[in-house]
């Protein structure tokens, strides 16, 4: 079994707020292409959080994926406790419900309210040992919240077999431009 954490920037980190937002598109084609090998590489389980932006975009992408790869692999939606979410608007809790209604597993990891950040570090101590290797969309130049997940992988990958892949600013940007070429030729799948 092989699976799959996928991380990386909040959706407000990246200034992305709509779902028609060109960043968010170039974001879904990586992701897309990033999974796409995965699930070739032999990825039983894509697993994330429910964090507005990445998190729940790959969740997003890789159930769109089940119908070109039945059942190849599985989509797992990980909280950190429970009740996440639940201060966010209603547009955003509608958004987290509908990942959560489309994955094949959700849980909680902790099952109570936040009630401190030792609830989150838990949270990284159970993806890190319910996973086998990560894919982060995230730069070292531009730090966000994504570092503390960055940090904690880096640190488990130094003393147990973790392979992680980060994508950059620098892969987006070129994301970007195959993505502006493809437009300028006429044939970008939306």
């Amino acid at each position: 079994m092989s699976r799959l954490w996928i991380t990386g920037y909040r959706s407000y980190e990246l200034g992305i707020f709509k779902d028609d937002d060109p960043k968010k598109k170039v974001i879904d084609m990586v992701l897309k292409s990033e999974l796409i090998q995965a699930i070739i590489d032999g990825t039983d389980w894509i697993i994330s959080g429910g964090q507005l932006g990445v998190e729940q975009w790959a969740l997003t992408v890789a159930n769109q994926l089940k119908s070109n790869y039945p059942g190849e692999f599985q989509t797992a939606l990980m909280l950190p406790f429970v009740a996440f979410g639940s201060n966010w608007n209603p547009d955003n809790q509608a958004r987290l419900s509908k990942v959560s209604q489309a994955v094949d597993f959700s849980a909680e990891v902790s099952k109570k309210p936040y009630t401190s950040p030792e609830q989150l570090r838990n949270y990284q101590e159970f993806m890190l040992s319910h996973t086998d290797q990560a894919i982060l969309i995230y730069d070292l130049d531009n730090p966000g919240k994504t570092q503390y997940d960055f940090n904690k992988i880096k640190q488990f990958a130094e003393n147990h077999p973790y392979p992680y892949r980060l994508i950059t600013f620098d892969d987006l940007q070129a994301a970007a431009d195959e993505y502006q070429e493809n437009l300028n030729n006429g044939s970008q799948d939306d």
